[in-house]
Parts: C-alpha cells; sequence; structure tokens
C-alpha cells in the first residue's frame, strides 16, 4: 500500500542519518510540517521525541526512531467505532473526494463480512451520482433503491428504510448530496435525511460519516467543520491516500477534531479499502 509515498521515502533518508543533532531534528521537523500535520502538532510530537531521547540517553537514530513510533501511536488514540447491526450509514462530503466509490468499497467490505446490503441513491441532485452507484450496485449484486433526479433525498432514504425492514438487511448505506443549490439548502436536507431515519428506524445504529481526500490536506479539516455545523459527524472515510505525502493531516483530524478515523481507502479497486488501524497507519510510516 503506498500511503503517502513521498514522505515514506524522505522519513526514510532522515533516519539514515547517523546521530541526533539539530540538523536531523531541523529536517524531521520539515517534514512533518509538509506531511499537513500542521505547526502545532509536529512541533509537539518533535518536543516529546526530543524530551524522551533526553531522558532515555539516546544517541542513536534507530532508536529514536523507535521511540517516535510510539509517540506517533499515541497521538492517534482515538475511540474505536464498533458496529451493530441493523447499520444505516450515511455518507457526507463534498463532490469530487471519491464519495460514490468509498459507498461501493464500504458494500464490498461488509459483504465480505457476510452482512447483506442495501444501498440508498439519496444524492438526487446529480443524475451521475445515481448512475454511478446504479452501476456499482449492478457489480456487487446488491440492490439500490433510487428515484429520479430532482427527487426528495428524504423520501429515497424513506423509502430504503422500509425496504431494509422488510428484507431484514443488516447494512443501509445512504448517499447524500455533496452540493445543493446553496450550502443553507444542503445542510437542511442532510438533517431531513437524519431526522427521517430517527424517526422511521430508531432501533437501528446511526452512523454519519464524512468522506475526505487525503491529498487537500489541511482543507479537508475546513470540510470537516462545515458539515458539523448542521450534521453530527461520527466518523471520516480517508481516501486518496496512495501517492499523497499530505496524510500527516490524520494527526490534527483525530486530536483537534475528536473525530475517529473509520475506513481509508488506498487505490482504486473495490477492495481498496481497510478499517483505519493506527498501529498498522504508523508502522507503514516507519517501515
Amino acid at each position: 500500500m503506498g500511503i503517502f509515498k513521498k514522505f515514506f521515502d524522505k522519513l526514510k533518508y532522515i533516519f539514515k542519518k547517523s546521530q541526533l543533532d539539530d540538523d536531523f531534528y531541523d529536517e524531521l521537523e520539515s517534514l512533518l510540517v509538509s506531511s499537513d500535520m500542521g505547526v502545532e502538532t509536529a512541533l509537539d510530537i518533535l518536543d516529546e521525541l526530543k524530551a524522551v531521547c533526553k531522558q532515555k540517553l539516546i544517541k542513536e537514530v534507530d532508536a529514536a526512531s523507535k521511540e517516535l513510533k510510539n509517540i506517533l501511536i499515541s497521538k492517534l488514540n482515538q475511540d474505536k467505532i464498533e458496529f451493530s447491526y441493523p447499520l444505516i450509514i450515511t455518507v457526507v462530503g463534498v463532490n469530487g473526494v471519491g464519495k460514490t466509490s468509498s459507498i461501493a468499497k464500504m458494500a464490498k467490505y461488509f459483504l465480505g463480512q457476510k452482512k447483506s446490503v442495501l444501498l440508498a441513491a439519496g444524492d438526487t441532485f446529480r443524475a451521475a451520482a445515481t448512475e454511478q452507484l446504479n452501476m456499482w450496485a449492478e457489480k456487487l449484486k446488491v440492490k439500490i433503491v433510487k428515484q429520479g433526479e430532482g427527487a426528495d433525498s428524504a423520501a429515497v432514504v424513506f423509502d430504503a428504510i422500509s425496504s431494509m425492514k422488510a428484507k431484514n438487511n443488516d447494512v443501509l448505506i445512504v448517499d447524500t448530496a455533496g452540493r445543493l443549490h446553496t450550502k443553507t439548502n444542503l445542510m437542511k436536507e442532510l438533517e431531513k435525511i437524519n431526522n427521517i431515519i430517527k424517526r422511521e428506524y430508531p432501533e437501528a445504529k446511526k452512523l454519519n460519516l464524512i468522506v475526505l481526500d487525503a491529498s487537500i490536506g489541511q482543507n479537508s479539516i475546513a470540510q470537516i467543520k462545515a458539515f458539523k455545523d448542521s450534521v453530527d459527524i461520527d466518523g471520516i472515510i480517508l481516501t486518496k491516500l496512495d501517492g499523497t505525502s499530505k496524510g500527516g493531516v490524520v494527526y490534527p483530524i483525530v486530536n483537534d477534531l475528536s473525530v475517529p478515523i473509520v475506513f481509508t481507502c488506498f487505490g482504486e479497486k473495490v477492495d481498496d479499502i481497510s478499517p483505519f488501524d493506527v498501529q498498522n497507519f504508523v508502522e507503514k510510516i516507519l517501515m
């Protein structure tokens, strides 16, 4: 998996240095900041590494690398979301972040867990969105509930919940619009969808997941804040982690916004998704 490969390569280069000196720490600081970790988070990690190395009398780069790994893991401590069923996942996010393909990947993941999956084409603002989701439904051989372009998205969700109950499906994944005529209209629509779900299937576990493009770095934080103004965000699906150096944005997302990462997507194939694993994520950085 090629998670922000440029970041890896530069980090490996830094840790090939022979001694812990000012040049080493300066280069490490520059790399952490450039990964879109944010200046405050990067300096916090660097200060902690220096303190640990001083306390343990660490002089060698290899030993410092192990301490950095522990620090990076500790900084990503987050509440893990446990799935229970019936489960309704509403997927939000701006257009272009990989929302539709992320829904398909999640559907494939739950199918792999032996769960029955239903899709709801709630993005009725764009005809292409329904067409794309329908294509994935056909490929994955799962049912999709849809209506025509311009239909009331909340009505689509209402029908999907009725179908979910009738068929006793385990998982319903709801697509939503990434853009409407105004931000106000978009947020009101999302609120309406959430109210329908709470009213029609209160016993189901409900999750609002936002899809974020890792390659846009700090801009993804602004996207979360915009949606959180109107909708509770329970977790994140982080896409496009392959080939980007901006994966450090994971840290301010988890620490500053207190929103856990649920899934990471790292390729074009429908299988290219995995539940976020902190240990594995950090080991990939320092491998």
